[in-house]
């Protein structure tokens, strides 16, 4: 793979209007990322859980916060490996004039890299495959392809949210967001279809990047960036280089805050923040400055930048020497379990406390098992009365459906993707108070 053809400014949707001239196309990604940030489905994070329940009278990180810190921290990394490769090779502007924006492509990517997850943090995306793999919608296998199938059992974010940027919306024009293909590519994780994902062995193949309504799409883009292809059938590629600096910025920032709003809801006392964040500043005079600091908050904030920082440096220092066997496609890891020791160990230690007193937290348990009860209640009534639609009830639950969101086709494919399209761009309350009104726990008023 080659960076003149990796950082293409060709737009999705309007390929005839692609602007050839590199100097002329600079102006591209910083469309990319305004059209991100005013979307609706970005506005949309605001109200969607991140780890911890949405907020009461102690705010903490939903989807919006942190795909904005994610954004901050990847237009660092980018910048950095910018400026090192800048230093190399003083002519760099002459003959690869895209290479300045490189940050701009990482963190628009950013921003809309969580856009395909549901309400309810990850137990969304668990809540809408378990109706197909165990629930009602168990009965709809045989009528979609074994592919389709596996789209239904496993359903990824990582590939909602491709879906969300190229899917062209009823009444949304034929380019949905119609960003430039280097940014789309950026957030594709998992480059391949969900029947071979699952597969741990290869970082490409952990999940899956993209459903099986928007394989060619992908496709298409990814030879027209020169991706390395693997295999065509299933189809798998491997990375777009900037996925490292993507998936490097989620990682620094969620391992990091999460601890912060844990320390916020008194899940977590301070020193037990400080025992894991102080070495990781890697500064020696840290202890003087935090025991200049009164408040504990701002001790865990100065803590969790100072962590930022090191891990960023850590982060581009990989991705710099491994530039080579990344645009090869032959890094098999994550950048940050790459990072040198003791770096590397505190990080683990940090991840281990997280899964065993954050992310197993009584409020994030309930909010698990709620969003089961309540994306699988939704389902449950939109799905047969979309596919059926044979009474009087199924047509009003249909008028209750936003019409971007049905479609044309007959399949029963498209059809249930319609649904989860509509489902799965709801925030954690509309999704709520939906439930209760078509359930009738409560009763709408005008």
């Amino acid at each position: 793979m080659n960076w003149e053809k990796l950082l293409s400014a060709k737009r999705w949707g309007y390929e005839a209007k692609y602007v050839a001239s590199q100097v002329d196309a600079r102006s591209e990604f910083q469309r990319d990322y305004d059209r991100i940030i005013f979307s609706s489905p970005f506005r949309r994070l605001q109200n969607k859980t991140q780890v911890f329940p949405l907020p009461g009278s102690v705010f903490v990180h939903n989807r919006l916060t942190h795909s904005l810190e994610v954004a901050s921290v990847g237009k660092s990394l980018g910048r950095i490996f910018y400026n090192k490769l800048k230093a190399e090779d003083p002519g760099l502007d002459a003959h690869l004039p895209l290479m300045a924006d490189i940050d701009t492509i990482i963190s628009a990517a950013c921003l809309a890299h969580d856009l395909g997850n549901p309400a309810f943090g990850h137990s969304g995306e668990s809540a809408i495959s378990h109706y197909f793999a165990e629930g009602d919608g168990k009965k709809y296998q045989d009528s979609v392809t074994k592919e389709q199938w596996a789209d239904l059992i496993n359903f990824e974010g990582n590939a909602n949210a491709l879906r969300i940027l190229t899917h062209a919306y009823s009444g949304k024009g034929n380019g949905s967001f119609a960003l430039t293909y280097a940014t789309i590519a950026a957030i594709a994780k998992y480059p391949c279809a969900s029947i071979v994902g699952g597969n741990k062995a290869n970082i490409y193949t952990k999940k899956y990047g993209f459903f099986q309504s928007e394989q060619e799409g992908f496709k298409k883009i990814a030879d027209e960036l020169g991706l390395s292809q693997v295999q065509d059938s299933p189809l798998i590629y491997k990375r777009h280089p900037l996925v490292y600096l993507i998936e490097a910025a989620d990682d620094i920032c969620y391992n990091i805050i999460d601890l912060e709003d844990a320390h916020r809801l008194n899940i977590l006392s301070y020193q037990e923040i400080e025992n894991l964040l102080l070495p990781l500043c890697n500064d020696p005079k840290m202890r003087t400055r935090l025991d200049d600091i009164d408040d504990d908050d701002a001790k865990v904030g100065y803590l969790r930048a100072r962590s930022i920082n090191t891990l960023i440096q850590q982060c581009s220092d990989v991705f710099y020497r491994e530039q080579e066997a990344i645009l090869a496609g032959d890094l098999n890891q994550a950048l940050i379990d790459l990072i040198d020791e003791p770096f590397r160990q505190i990080m683990k230690n940090i991840t281990k406390l997280s899964i065993k007193r954050v992310y197993n937290y009584s409020s994030v348990v309930q909010i698990e098992v709620a969003g089961y009860k309540v994306m699988g209640g939704i389902l449950e009534e939109f799905i047969p009365a979309y596919l059926q639609n044979n009474s009087k009830y199924h047509q009003k639950l249909i008028e209750l459906i936003p019409k971007q969101f049905l479609t044309k086709n007959e399949d029963d494919y498209s059809k249930i993707q319609s649904i989860l399209d509509f489902v799965s761009g709801m925030t954690d309350l509309y999704a709520v108070e939906l439930f209760r009104k078509i359930k009738g726990i409560s009763f709408p008023s005008l």
